[in-house]
């Protein structure tokens, strides 16, 4: 009786193995670090499925996912880079999605002394010695960071002073520790309640970068390609939009291909 108790046991756990819904591997944007929590757990709520969050720059990302890493979706700062997998076979046909188009701020920390209001003008003066920005050679922000610079004349005056962050969230803790003075973020950062108390920013004209078009896809070699779709067609609904937009995401601009 205590074998048939035993195996009886066994043969349960095996079979709530078995049925447990795999975890749902999400590769994501460092900007959406402040946002994308809650609609994942608002997903796993409705679908009872699992969902793990990685952060990091949408360019590593791209990197690792043309390389094999197993991630099962990709939510990217720049569409661009959903595009080329979808274009390489690497993503699933038909599966990218805008979610959302981002912005940046100049932010700095409240004892800095900096006066954000005069805009990126309050970069050159002698007082910033360090201004942090993402690295633009894979991030999305860091690339929108120059562009903003170079719009205003200012790019080559403040070169020397530029500390570049692996990713925007790196960016963010750079200025907001006070390793650097200023710092070129996301807004989505800056509206997160840690840095929103730390610190004051002031928008940067969308019009001084080009569009911050942020796109999600599902990746081909993904295991669980219904979950993933699934996931990617949740960043549409109602809550998910209301969610991002509370964290200054504005709503996807039309596509241009």
């Amino acid at each position: 009786m205590r074998f048939l108790g035993q195996l009886s046991a066994a043969v349960a756990w095996l079979a709530a193995t078995t049925t447990a819904a795999p975890t749902l591997s999400v590769a994501a944007a460092a900007d959406l670090q402040a946002a994308l929590p809650a609609i994942a757990a608002r997903f796993e709520q409705d679908t009872g499925g699992k969902v793990a969050l990685t952060f990091g720059s949408s360019g590593n990302f791209f990197t690792q996912i043309q390389n094999g890493a197993p991630f099962d979706v990709l939510l990217s700062a720049d569409v661009d880079y959903p595009r080329r997998l979808e274009h390489t076979g690497q993503a699933e046909p038909g599966s990218l999605y805008r979610y959302a188009t981002g912005r940046i701020v100049l932010w700095t920390r409240n004892d800095s002394g900096i006066d954000v209001r005069k805009g990126l003008a309050a970069l050159a003066h002698p007082q910033v010695r360090r201004i942090a920005i993402a690295n633009p050679d894979h991030a999305p922000y860091g690339r929108a960071a120059v562009a903003a610079l170079r719009h205003e004349h200012l790019y080559e005056q403040v070169e020397h002073k530029l500390v570049r962050g692996e990713n925007i969230s790196q960016t963010a803790q750079f200025v907001e520790s006070g390793n650097a003075d200023a710092g070129i973020v996301a807004l989505s950062l800056a509206l997160a309640p840690a840095m929103k108390s730390a610190g004051t920013f002031v928008e940067i004209p969308e019009s001084f970068y080009p569009a911050l078009d942020q796109a999600a896809v599902v990746v081909a070699a993904s295991k669980q390609k219904a979950t993933a779709h699934e996931f990617v067609r949740f960043l549409a609904a109602a809550e998910s939009v209301r969610i991002l937009e509370t964290f200054g995401f504005a709503r996807p601009r039309a596509a241009r291909d």
